[in-house]
C-alpha cells in the first residue's frame, strides 16, 4: 500500500504524483496505490487519510508527501508508524499558512477555485507532531534551492532519519524522476 499527498494549491495532477503513479502502474500493479485530492481543511484532509488507510497494515504501508503533503505524511508515520518518504517537507504550516487565509487557485486546473478558512490553521496546528517514535522509518529528500520552505528547517525537523540533501533544486524537486528510484527502494 502506497499513499501520495500531495501539497497546498496542488493534486494528484502535480508532475511528481504522476510519475509515482506511472511507476506504480508499470512496476508494482499489485501494490495499491492511493492519491486522493486532499481538502483545504486539514482537519478534513487527515480525516480522509486516516480512514482511506484505515485498513492498511501498517508494516505492508508507506506514504510519501510533497510540502503541505509531507507535514500530513509526517503526522501519518507518527500515528501509524509506517515508513514515510518527504519531498521538502512543510514544518510549521500553520506559521506558513497563516499568510494565505483566503480564496486560492489550483495550480493544475485555475478554474478551480478554494478557500482557505482562519480556523484551519489551528487545524495545521492540532496536526503537528512532536519527535518522531521511528525516525529511521523516514527518508526526506531536501533542495536547498527551495524557494519556498527553507532546508535548514527541514533538515534540522528531521534528525536520525535518511536525509539526501540535494545541492540547489527548487521546491517542486523538477529532477524529482532522477530521486524516485532512491525514494521507492527506501
Amino acid at each position: 500500500h502506497v499513499l501520495y499527498l500531495h501539497g497546498f494549491r496542488s493534486s494528484p495532477q502535480s508532475t511528481k504524483a504522476r510519475q509515482v503513479a506511472a511507476v506504480m502502474a508499470a512496476q508494482f500493479p499489485h501494490i495499491t496505490w492511493w492519491c486522493p485530492q486532499l481538502p483545504a481543511s486539514p482537519q478534513a484532509a487527515a480525516e480522509l487519510i486516516a480512514t482511506g488507510t484505515a485498513a492498511w497494515p501498517a508494516a505492508h504501508m508507506a506514504v510519501i508527501g510533497s510540502s503541505l503533503g509531507g507535514f500530513y505524511a509526517t503526522w501519518l508515520a507518527s500515528q501509524r508508524g509506517c515508513k514515510a518518504v518527504l519531498l521538502n517537507p512543510a514544518i510549521d504550516p500553520a506559521r506558513d499558512l497563516a499568510n494565505y487565509i483566503g480564496e486560492h487557485t489550483a495550480w493544475h486546473n485555475p478554474d478551480e477555485r478554494f478557500y482557505f478558512a482562519p480556523e484551519f490553521v489551528d487545524e495545521l496546528r492540532a496536526l503537528a507532531v512532536g519527535p518522531l517514535p521511528h525516525p529511521e522509518r523516514v527518508w526526506a529528500l531536501i533542495a536547498k534551492g527551495d524557494e519556498v520552505l527553507d532546508w535548514r528547517e527541514m533538515t534540522a525537523r528531521y534528525p536520525g532519519s535518511h536525509q539526501v540533501v540535494m545541492e540547489g533544486g527548487d521546491h517542486a524537486i523538477s529532477n524529482f524522476e532522477t530521486y524516485l528510484p532512491q525514494a521507492l527502494a527506501f
